[in-house]
């Protein structure tokens, strides 16, 4: 009997790859990242020049001082020191935080206005979106000057419908135990429609086969709100409370409108209520040419921010880890 073999081929080993063919996939590398860094280059160089050198500059104006006609000497730490020791800064930082606090309800608020809006067969649902976010689109010295009225102890328009009821409404901006929370509401109402057509865009997101589920184990209309609705609008709710915490730390414009700048302010008796470490901030720069203090000022608003901003990404990761 004959056998026949089939003759098996020599399996030749890989060639190892030539200097040549690595020295070209690495100028490739270099071609693709040189080309990421001329796309982003015009971004970067926006952020450098309008965003990171005046922060720099700033730094350094904040341990400097000013002369009345220009010019600066350097002081180190001099004014940090002063900072520390200031009541009027201490102040000012309270009431700050205070109207960032209570200016956090316009998140539960917009929650629940986007609900609403986003249920099926609701009418005139594209009116009353247009509606809350009129004031978003609205000059906020605008929104000031009319709210100013509306607050106004003499013939303002909130003072008279309560008169129809019989009560005597205070003069709100004047008012040292209603100032700060008059200019709470003025906030809340200007920064609900924002927030609210940023969590209507994120209840769209949710799939709608979460609730069905939710609905066929016998879960009810509060019962998908707390259990789907929450948990999946968590990573909104904690975008829009950056930015809100952000944005109402940097309050100016309505204290500035409403209250005023400068000694015709400081006559006003609520605005040790009122003034906040932006307005204590334009004074000191502005008004009294202090700048190497303002500097100062405003350094620290940009620590309190920083650290703020480092608290809420913290507790962010916590919520996504036990939900």
């Amino acid at each position: 009997m004959t056998v026949t073999t089939t003759p098996q081929r020599d399996t030749l080993p890989a060639r190892a790859p030539t200097a040549a063919a690595g020295q070209q996939r690495r100028r490739g590398r270099l071609k693709e990242a040189l080309w990421g860094y001329a796309f982003i280059a015009p971004t970067g160089l926006g952020i450098a020049v309008f965003y990171l050198w005046p922060v720099l500059q700033t730094a350094y104006f904040s341990l400097t001082e000013w002369g009345a006609f220009g010019g600066h000497t350097w002081t180190g730490l001099d004014n940090y020191r002063r900072l520390s020791s200031d009541p009027e800064v201490g102040r000012a930082l309270v009431n700050t935080l205070t109207y960032t606090g209570l200016g956090l309800l316009s998140i539960p608020l917009a929650i629940g206005f986007a609900v609403l809006l986003n249920r099926k067969g609701m009418r005139f649902v594209g009116f009353y979106r247009t509606l809350f976010f009129l004031p978003v689109v609205t000059m906020p010295v605008a929104i000031a000057m009319v709210w100013r009225w509306l607050y106004n102890g003499d013939y303002g328009l909130t003072n008279y419908l309560l008169s129809l009821i019989g009560i005597d409404g205070p003069n709100w901006v004047a008012d040292p135990a209603t100032a700060l929370y008059a200019l709470v509401v003025v906030g809340v109402w200007s920064s609900v429609g924002y927030n609210l057509i940023i969590f209507l865009a994120g209840l769209q997101a949710i799939p709608k086969e979460y609730y069905e589920a939710a609905a066929i184990d016998g879960a009810g209309p509060f019962r998908q709100f707390i259990s789907v609705t929450l948990p999946l609008l968590s990573p909104t709710a904690f975008f829009v409370s950056v930015v809100s915490v952000i944005g109402s730390l940097q309050l100016f414009d309505l204290v500035y409108v409403m209250a005023g700048s400068g000694a015709g302010a400081r006559a006003n008796p609520a605005f040790p209520r009122l003034e906040t470490v932006v307005q204590l901030f334009y004074d000191r720069a502005f008004v009294t040419n202090d700048r190497g203090y303002a500097a100062a000022i405003v350094m620290m608003l940009l620590l309190v921010i920083v650290v703020l901003t480092a608290v809420q990404f913290r507790f962010q990761k916590r919520w996504v880890h036990y939900a």
